[in-house]
């Protein structure tokens, strides 16, 4: 029996602020489909469909678009609509190389930063991720638990922010959505194989080492994950065909 992934106390993925506008509750469902990856990478955005299908007017759905689009997960062309965006090997190194900038100091901080108590949490949290994880290498995965294992994924990595001490750090790291991205390019690419002890070695080392430790073992974290992602990409030529065939379609309004 799979374990269960707690739930995680992620901003990233609730509606900010309020609650109540159409367009939160739009760019948050739109957004989710998109992680959960029931909206495809290359997908044609249809606003009207979108629209029946949230119950919700059209003007709401086009303002979570282009928040959605200045965020990076969608694009758009004039006379061909709106898609999830397609990544490209350019994508994935520039958002990692921008992970990797925060998140190494996020390490170096938490190493010196953290209480015992803290530490010791990050440790379960890193055991447990490894075993969530074990339980989706095969592709008949539900979607339901894949997105709840990427959800905790993304608390984890923001907890080490957290214990960091430095809201500002924290903030970036959200704000700049470099986990995001992480999630669309595993989901893209359906990275699902990892080292049965990947994320309890990172634990162990922001845990128990120095804060040069805690960095070198980010760094490796990270370029590791880049690298797989990469090797699972097509080649350059691949996309820019997929980048000439997208043409007009009337239900991508």
């Amino acid at each position: 029996m799979a374990p269960a992934a707690p739930s995680s106390p992620l901003r990233s993925v609730a509606c900010p602020a309020n609650r109540d506008s159409l367009a939160d509750r739009a760019y948050e469902q739109i957004r989710n489909r998109i992680l959960r990856g029931s909206l495809a990478v290359g997908a044609a955005i249809s606003r009207r469909q979108l629209a029946a299908e949230l119950n919700i007017s059209v003007p709401p759905v086009t303002e979570a678009l282009q928040r959605l689009e200045a965020e990076g997960l969608l694009e758009s062309r004039p006379r061909a609509g709106t898609r999830v965006r397609r990544l490209t090997r350019h994508d994935v190194e520039d958002r990692c190389i921008l992970r990797e900038a925060l998140e190494s100091q996020s390490a170096r901080l938490f190493a010196e930063r953290a209480t015992s108590t803290e530490k010791n949490e990050l440790r379960r949290m890193g055991v447990h991720m490894d075993r969530l994880y074990a339980c989706c290498e095969s592709d008949a995965v539900d979607p339901d638990f894949l997105f709840s294992v990427n959800t905790y994924h993304l608390g984890l990595h923001l907890r080490i922010a957290e214990c960091a001490r430095c809201p500002a750090l924290r903030d970036a790291i959200e704000k700049q959505q470099v986990l995001v991205f992480n999630w669309l390019h595993d989901t893209a690419v359906r990275r699902r194989t990892l080292a049965s002890d990947h994320h309890e070695r990172l634990a162990k080392a922001l845990a128990s080492g120095t804060p040069e430790q805690a960095d070198a073992a980010m760094r490796h974290h990270i370029r590791f994950g880049m690298a797989e992602v990469l090797a699972k990409l097509p080649e350059e030529s691949e996309t820019e065909t997929a980048l000439l065939a997208w043409r007009p379609r009337r239900h991508a309004a």
